[in-house]
């Protein structure tokens, strides 16, 4: 029964952890900052401890939804409360909950108004995160999709920097404008099949002519883009980053931006596969182009947030040109690429954020010589900077290097330009370690700054561990994501919409 069950528990832990500090926890400012933070760092870490259990219980072999539970919704109307995960999902789910604890400690010291209100915010973000990464029902996968929004529309408005009343709407009107097509198409295929499941739509919506599949695949795109975020729907993001409280940006980069992925594999794919292949070479044009244009624009950056920020959109454009090469290397790239980016990315945004809560500025040309006063910090921030460059024997090196294999089979050339990618991150990633750490240290208040304290190495620590681990050992992700390719693929095939694809590049 508990087994049964479980993925509700993990969607209604937070909640409660949520409805407790919000509601149970009182007294003065002090004391409710002290237990509002305490009791937030545990609710994430048991959801943590229930998403390994359940890893622990899950089958990697399977390609079907295993934890299903499916309880009528809408009474009569064919739409149901349907949760269940495959392997895809649970990497996502467990890239959430890992992070979550480490977004709670990030605002350990450094969120001192109304800490209590955003504990609950970040409490409520998971909840809905782990829900639409959970959701088999399209309709129910809306609702959490789109109250994602909620929460982290306040994080950045409440909590952000000065601008943050700008940004917060920016990001907000961004992504809602986007998914309001994404509803007009899931109510078309809802009254064209009589039922919101997205397995049966998977089955049925290909059946489709390519015309409509074209136009329900462009509203879907809409809204993915905009979460990936692709360019050029791309500027709401720098801003988000810039303004955001440290967790913010993590849980934003290394969380939020893999729902538009997701949703790719999710509906564009699988539903529409015709259309998907159709426009195929505009997905690789603008995500050429986003590798290249924002790894450029993140080169003359001031700004160490705005820097990382546009590489996160760089990182993601590989990601889209390896979901989009529809072979196996390609998808379980652009999935390693996904976990990777939400690890490495939050990573070194903490980096950021540790500096910025001692000399609180951004700026890079005020920082240099860190090495010598923090040289803990310096070598940790050293070993996330080459793991998004791709170092070999990190994670970021796996991502990359499948996804150029993948893309390689159906277009050379565009391997060929995504690979500069590579070349221009090291770039600007070694560009801002050298202006931040090295050189002389001659800044006054430079010369008083401490280095990591005791819960930041702990955070820097623990992520170095995931992102060495996946480098070394890819198959821990690889495994349990391959049958779910494997079948979305075979789907593919047999809907004949990969043929297409075959004669048109070759071989896929």
């Amino acid at each position: 029964m508990i087994e049964g069950s479980l993925l509700s528990v993990l969607i209604l832990t937070p909640l409660i952890g949520a409805v407790f500090i919000g509601m149970f926890l009182s007294g003065d400012e002090r004391t409710t900052h002290h237990n509002a933070r305490n009791a937030a760092l545990w609710t994430t870490i048991v959801n943590f401890l229930i998403s390994l259990l359940v890893a622990y219980e899950f089958d990697v072999t399977a390609q079907s939804m295993q934890f299903v539970e499916k309880h009528e919704w809408f009474e009569g109307l064919g739409i149901y409360y349907y949760l269940g995960i495959d392997g895809i999902s649970l990497c996502l789910l467990l890239l959430t909950t890992f992070l979550m604890p480490l977004c709670i400690l990030a605002g350990w010291n450094s969120i001192k108004t109304r800490s209590r209100d955003y504990m609950v915010s970040f409490l409520v973000l998971e909840s809905l995160v782990i829900g639409t990464f959970c959701a088999v029902d399209a309709l129910l996968f809306y609702v959490f999709f789109e109250a994602v929004l909620i929460p982290m529309y306040i994080i950045i408005g409440v909590w952000g920097g000065a601008n943050r009343i700008y940004a917060a709407y920016k990001f907000f009107l961004y992504t809602l404008l986007g998914s309001i097509l994404f509803l007009v198409a899931l109510v078309y295929l809802y009254y064209q099949f009589g039922t919101t499941d997205m397995l049966v739509l998977a089955e049925k919506a290909p059946e489709l002519s390519g015309t409509i599949q074209h136009y329900l695949w462009f509203a879907m795109f809409a809204s993915f883009a905009v979460k990936m975020p692709m360019w050029p729907v791309h500027t709401w993001l720098p801003d988000a980053h810039v303004q955001a409280p440290t967790a913010g940006s993590v849980i934003l980069a290394g969380v939020l931006l893999k729902i538009g992925g997701y949703g790719f594999l999710r509906f564009s794919l699988p539903m529409l596969p015709q259309a998907s292949v159709d426009f195929a070479p505009m997905i690789y044009a603008l995500s050429v182009i986003a590798v290249i244009y924002t790894s450029l624009v993140a080169l003359v950056q001031k700004d160490m947030k705005k820097l990382i920020a546009y590489s996160s959109v760089a990182h993601m454009g590989l990601v889209t040109i390896g979901l989009f090469a529809f072979n196996s290397q390609g998808i379980e790239g652009a999935m390693v690429q996904m976990v990777s980016h939400g690890l490495i990315s939050g990573a070194l945004f903490l980096c950021v954020g540790v500096v910025y809560d001692r000399l609180h500025t951004r700026e890079i040309a005020r920082y240099g010589g860190l090495v010598t006063v923090m040289p803990r910090y310096a070598m940790f921030f050293l070993f996330f900077t080459m793991a998004s460059i791709g170092l070999p024997g990190t994670s970021g090196f796996v991502g990359e290097f499948i996804v150029i294999m993948g893309i390689f089979k159906v277009n050379a050339l565009v391997a060929l330009l995504a690979s500069t990618g590579m070349v221009l991150g090291a770039a600007y990633a070694l560009w801002l370690y050298r202006r931040v750490v090295f050189g002389a240290l001659t800044k006054g208040e430079l010369k008083k700054m401490e280095d990591v304290n005791t819960h930041e190495q702990l955070m820097f620590v623990v992520l170095a561990a995931c992102v060495l681990f996946i480098g070394v050992y890819p198959s821990f992700i690889l495994d349990v994501i391959s049958p779910p390719i494997t079948a979305l693929i075979e789907h593919m095939n047999a809907s004949g919409a990969l043929s297409t694809s075959l004669a048109t590049n070759g071989g896929v």
